[in-house]
């Protein structure tokens, strides 16, 4: 399916933007096996679950942090420190990060903006973000698809790309890989010869042209773009039943139909009403 056009796809009648971002997010645990799944943020944590309720029952879920979870995300036991390093520092664990900015090949700041002497805004900090991706698979998760996220350089390299990790040598590429990163507009991967950023799927309504004009770097665009993939009945029901039955979801990506509708509304949000 191609997806150039501008709008194309309307996608599934009532499955929501956010629902298929949940849907990339758990694709991007497909076929990993019996492995920690990290997920950090709302969205990401439905995905990792969905995907252990069906195509990836190995997986062993965490909080993101020191909590073992079950299916329906109720604690079940406790990560030792020493464990999860075990887990982390051996390629047993695939963790979704999220990203303030990252660049064509997957360097990530989630430190400040600006210079690292005088930055003009102080984030999270480097963190674990150099151990996570030189250690296990790391994808990414950002919720606002922006040139102001997607940059030609970070300010500061925080997780490794896949331009560092090649320089630095085999000790930085052993268990070094970025499977995808998910937005509220697209999927995309590192899946060309130089391992810069390359389109997979836009979601339904948004074109390539769109994601292209709200990444800050030239991306590779296959010639034909296709959709992302329509959520089954049963994950609909798991997501909206189980997984997150208060919709917390569209907090966090809300859906552009129903923003559109709540516009045009006389009296609604943004419709003019008192």
């Amino acid at each position: 399916m191609n997806a150039e056009g501008a709008g194309a796809g309307a996608g599934a009648v009532g499955v929501t933007r956010a629902e298929y971002c949940v849907i990339a997010c758990a694709e991007a645990w497909r076929g990993d096996g019996e492995v920690l799944a990290s997920p950090m943020g709302l969205i990401p944590s439905i995905g990792a679950r969905l995907a252990r309720h069906t195509f990836s029952p190995d997986l062993l879920l965490t909080d993101g942090e020191a909590l073992l979870v079950g299916l329906d995300g109720a604690p079940e036991g406790w990560l030792p420190y020493r464990r999860h390093l075990t887990a982390v520092t051996g390629g047993r664990r695939h963790v979704m990060m999220g990203a303030s900015q990252i660049d064509r090949f997957g360097n990530q700041n989630i430190a400040c903006v600006g210079d690292w002497s005088r930055p003009r805004r102080q984030l999270l900090g480097v963190r674990g973000a150099p151990v996570n991706t030189l250690n296990n698979p790391t994808s990414y998760w950002i919720p606002r698809h922006s040139r102001r996220v997607f940059v030609e350089r970070v300010d500061l390299v925080c997780g490794v790309g896949y331009d560092r990790a090649g320089a630095a040598g085999p000790s930085a590429t052993r268990f070094h890989r970025l499977p995808r990163v998910v937005t509220d507009l697209a999927v995309l991967d590192f899946a060309t010869p130089d391992h810069s950023m390359r389109l997979v799927s836009v979601h339904p309504g948004v074109s390539a042209e769109q994601v292209g004009e709200a990444t800050g770097f030239g991306l590779t665009v296959p010639d034909e773009v296709p959709f992302t993939r329509e959520p089954t009945a049963e994950e609909l029901e798991l997501i909206r039943t189980v997984l997150d039955p208060k919709n917390l979801r569209d907090r966090e990506v809300p859906d552009p139909e129903n923003a559109a509708r709540n516009r045009e509304t006389p009296g609604g949000p943004g419709g003019g009403g008192r």
